[in-house]
């Protein structure tokens, strides 16, 4: 089989001759620059100046002869970001040390300064800062960037600007036709399925979390409102897109709406059924439409067990980073719930535990079990629960994609 084959028949439900595997495919379950770092001299691969593709988590874009070493079978491309696991491209990259901490490649490293206390402060195109202390390894703000009190008045989302924002995201045919060619390219250089990002339709917590929730069970007309304009708007993107680079790639990313804390969901679920299914699911039935050989891709994080039907209603494919450890499921619960039904993609070891506190033996004797258990019967892709944090060694990383 070659590996887009693999990952495909996975995805179908139906025999492989090996679990497919992936690292940092999906720009939410990746991988740590700094432990990325660490790596690749470990996997006897010459060193290089690592592309950090989201600064704010500080994750690495996987370089091809890594994602060989590692048996690896699905490759990340992203035009918002003209980035991609398929080369080593570097054009457009320019380097940026981290205060002498990291070796990288950046977009734009005009955005960073260095405070006296060596923290690094990044200002964002929104006008916020985001700050990396120096024994930190992502970068944060306060609040999360959602600061909110009881005493404020809940603020609704602005419709008219709303549409008008999305509007102007829309893509021309220059824009489609660019895209097309790009991902073009792509596909005819590797034969790892493409799991492609930058038209995402998330529904998400607009305004912000705390405010968002407030709002759907306080107003929910007004959020039925939010969702019809931004349902809207990607459908016609879709619409645009799709039927020009259906070809060209396996799996859209269409959706990273965290819906679970560490012990519940973040809503009731009913919430969720009644205010975000509907326009989910027309989202999946116009992407099946016009792209009938792609599958959807929704991360969500957390205790989202009691969602997955949901999930599976709205027409989603595929479910990640399956954080079987949060709200009191096993994997083996995961799995029976899902099975040839919605494929999970991850789950395979808890980064949250094992990885940084149990031993090597501990974390190669749950990698196994978790793939050999969510394998069965297909509908499943290795990799591990969400990212893979800084501190990992990278024998642990090594030992557990070569077990599986």
């Amino acid at each position: 089989m070659t590996r887009r084959e693999r990952v495909i028949r996975a995805l179908d439900f139906r025999k492989t001759d090996k679990i497919p595997k992936d690292l940092g495919s999906m720009g939410a379950t990746g991988i740590s620059a700094f432990a990325y770092a660490r790596l690749v001299p470990a996997l006897g691969l010459p060193l290089r100046p690592i592309r950090i593709h989201d600064v704010n988590q500080m994750l690495a874009l996987p370089d091809p002869d890594i994602l060989d070493a590692l048996d690896c079978d699905v490759a990340l491309a992203s035009w918002t970001k003209m980035c991609s696991s398929v080369d080593n491209d570097c054009a457009g990259w320019k380097p940026y040390d981290f205060n002498g901490r990291l070796f990288a490649l950046v977009k734009d490293p005009s955005v960073f300064s260095v405070q006296k206390d060596g923290t690094i402060e990044m200002n964002n195109a929104s006008g916020t800062k985001k700050y990396m202390p120096p024994a930190s390894y992502v970068f944060d703000e306060a609040h999360g960037g959602q600061k909110f009190d009881f005493n404020d008045e809940i603020q609704k989302i602005d419709i008219d600007k709303l549409s008008d924002t999305l509007e102007k995201e829309l893509p021309d045919s220059k824009t489609v036709s660019a895209i097309r060619t790009y991902l073009q390219r792509i596909r005819g250089m590797t034969d790892r399925a493409v799991m492609i990002s930058g038209m995402k339709a998330e529904l998400g917590f607009p305004g912000g979390l705390p405010q968002w929730s407030m709002l759907c069970m306080t107003d929910p007309e007004h959020a039925r409102e939010v969702f019809r304009v931004k349902t809207q708007y990607a459908i016609e993107y879709y619409k645009r897109l799709l039927p020009q680079i259906k070809d060209y790639f396996d799996i859209l990313m269409v959706s990273t709406d965290d819906q679970g804390t560490q012990n519940s969901t973040i809503l009731p679920p009913q919430i969720f059924t009644d205010l975000y299914a509907p326009y989910y699911k027309m989202i999946n039935e116009v992407i099946h439409f016009h792209a009938p050989g792609a599958k959807t891709f929704l991360h969500s994080c957390g205790a989202v067990y009691t969602l997955i039907e949901t999930f599976i209603a709205c027409g989603f494919d595929i479910l990640n980073p399956v954080q079987w450890t949060a709200g009191g499921k096993s994997f083996k619960d995961w799995k029976d719930i899902c099975r040839n039904r919605i494929t999970l993609w991850g789950g395979g070891v808890d980064t949250q535990t094992m990885l940084p506190l149990g031993t090597l033996e501990d974390t190669i004797r749950q990698a196994r079990e978790v793939s050999a258990y969510c394998s069965s019967d297909g509908g499943y892709v290795f990799c591990a629960i969400h990212n893979i944090l800084a501190e990992i060694p990278a024998e642990k990383i090594i030992a557990m994609y070569r077990q599986v």
